[in-house]
């Protein structure tokens, strides 16, 4: 029987647990002290581990400690990251322990934003122009040959946290200032107005097995810092729009060497017409997006990534038949605790999210003009009903 460890700092990967377990694996769970009352899976789960945290933070070092003490006596054959947070932890618990998996250095392509963009271009992917906040004379030539505005990012961070736009010099320096020590931990690139895809993808031995194109409405940047309902809708598998951002993605998965498992990307189509490539991750797309993904082609992209690290590349995984419908999410935060949903009672409703002061559904359809149409129309009547703004924090241990 396998050993399957799977971690996360956030309350995620459920369906993982589930059908790791159902494939006749022992399960383990390591997560923040904090979700110890979370509503986990646990008739899936044979232990649970618990790592004190300080608003889902660990130390690294007791995590080592921690799971090296487990080994003693469990024989851990598989170690998952069920979380963006979370992939680099596992990678060095592996290192660490020498397990087979990704390892520090792939980890790092996947997590770090600024080794993403070098293997990118090392690689002839476009990517905005950018630059690492390290050596000022070199920040300076940046801003003295490229246009503004520019993204500050920081490179470890994910879901739109620690972003800030800067217009010209002196927005730049006053953010580089305020970083302070941490100012290393960042990076600036030019900001590219433009459409925003995603594609969520399943890889098995290097090869992309599946892979599903879809286009934000409100970029995400601007759903997290200026508040506004968040939309992304499934695109024409068949399009010359989709097919070009999906050979893209394949471009960038087999740039930074994602051996196995699944992966969420970003890109951008400028207003010149330039794909460029954003960013990706070696993990399940958040903001429900895995929804999104299987109410249009009915791939559940966490059962299919547990039974594809079971496999290891020991057997050949089989993608199950993929159904070819059109979907659209929208989520908003709400005025109401729990808001009432039940209007929006049109039979392509496919999803309701069950979140407290948070509003979201998913439609699905064989017929696209009728998920357009859905879209706009239910999108008109979230901001009347329940939308509403809150500022977001810095990190989100914040």
């Amino acid at each position: 029987m396998l050993t399957i460890l799977c971690i996360s700092s956030y309350e995620k990967g459920f369906d993982f647990m589930r059908e790791a377990k159902a494939q006749g694996c022992r399960v383990v769970l390591l997560t923040s002290k904090s979700l110890e009352n979370a509503d986990w899976p646990r008739e899936s789960l044979d232990e649970i581990f618990y790592i004190p945290d300080k608003n889902k933070d660990w130390n690294m070092q007791d995590v080592i400690y921690g799971v090296s003490y487990l080994a003693r006596t469990e024989q851990i054959d598989r170690i998952v990251a069920l979380d963006d947070f979370d992939v680099e932890r596992a990678a060095s618990l592996r290192e660490h322990l020498r397990i087979a998996g990704m390892g520090d250095t792939t980890a790092r392509h996947f997590r770090d934003k600024l080794a993403m963009r070098m293997v990118a271009t090392e690689n002839g992917i476009p990517v905005p122009e950018f630059c690492h906040i390290l050596n000022h004379k070199k920040i300076n030539e940046f801003a003295d040959t490229i246009p503004y505005p520019y993204m500050i990012k920081p490179r470890l961070l994910a879901g739109s946290y620690g972003l800030k736009k800067v217009n010209n010099k002196q927005e730049m320096w006053d953010r580089i200032n305020y970083l302070a020590d941490e100012q290393s931990f960042f990076l600036m690139e030019r900001f590219v107005p433009g459409s925003i895809y995603h594609v969520d993808t399943i890889i098995s031995e290097r090869e992309v097995v599946f892979g599903l194109a879809s286009k934000y409405g409100t970029p995400p940047f601007e759903v997290a810092h200026q508040g506004r309902v968040f939309t992304s809708q499934t695109l024409d598998s068949k399009s010359d729009e989709a097919k070009e951002v999906l050979e893209l993605n394949k471009k960038v998965l087999k740039a930074l060497g994602l051996l196995r498992g699944v992966s969420h990307s970003e890109f951008i189509r400028a207003e010149d017409g330039t794909l460029y490539f954003l960013e990706t991750s070696a993990r399940v797309g958040g903001a429900n997006l895995s929804s999104l993904v299987e109410a249009a082609t009915g791939i559940n992209l966490w059962k299919e990534w547990a039974k594809i690290e079971i496999l290891n590349g020991e057997k050949e995984y089989k993608l199950p038949k993929v159904k070819n419908d059109f979907a659209a999410i929208l989520t908003s935060l709400s005025k109401q605790e729990w808001p009432n949903l039940e209007t929006y009672n049109d039979p392509e409703v496919y999803w309701r999210l069950k979140k407290e002061y948070h509003a979201g559904l998913i439609v699905k359809s064989s017929d696209k003009k009728r998920i357009n149409h859905l879209l706009d129309e239910y999108q008109k009547r979230f901001y009347n009903d329940f939308f509403t703004t809150a500022q977001m924090a810095e990190r989100p241990s914040d």
